[in-house]
């Protein structure tokens, strides 16, 4: 005969579905970064095609100038916006995009130092925390 304690049913659901939980936490955290990444590269978008003066006067680019950039940047960032709203719906496709559009953000950072090194450098550390946000979560189904 043995004794068995009785557990809530929730506690009992949770626990047998508890690998489904595991990085839901991270997904959440890239999306939000990643709908904040793309706002902000949109921002800097239009700033860099309007000539602003946010950004530093005379800087050198290794490719283009601050308008081919800042066309480059917008078109990321409105990526970024939509796949962030696919990430929230849990879309597995929109995990993919992603991290090929956190990634190309990253480059297109790096490449835009010269103009605004600490808002470039800070865009570059958000994009690496949404590609390890994304890529960390490994469900079979999602």
């Amino acid at each position: 005969m043995s004794v068995e304690t009785p557990t809530p049913r929730a506690t009992r659901d949770r626990a047998s579905t508890g690998r489904d939980y595991a990085g839901g936490g991270w997904l959440t955290f890239a999306g939000i970064l990643l709908l904040i990444d793309g706002v902000l590269n949109f921002i800097g978008g239009i700033a860099a095609i309007d000539d602003a003066n946010f950004f530093v006067n005379g800087a050198k680019f290794q490719f283009g100038d601050l308008n081919t950039w800042g066309w480059v940047i917008l078109i990321l960032g409105s990526v970024q916006v939509l796949t962030a709203i696919g990430l929230f719906a849990r879309n597995g496709f929109a995990r993919g995009v992603g991290v090929v559009f956190a990634s190309l953000a990253a480059m297109a950072s790096l490449l835009m130092l010269p103009a605004y090194p600490l808002w470039s450098l800070a865009l570059f550390t958000m994009d690496i925390l949404i590609i390890y946000g994304l890529v960390s979560y490994g469900s079979e189904e999602y």
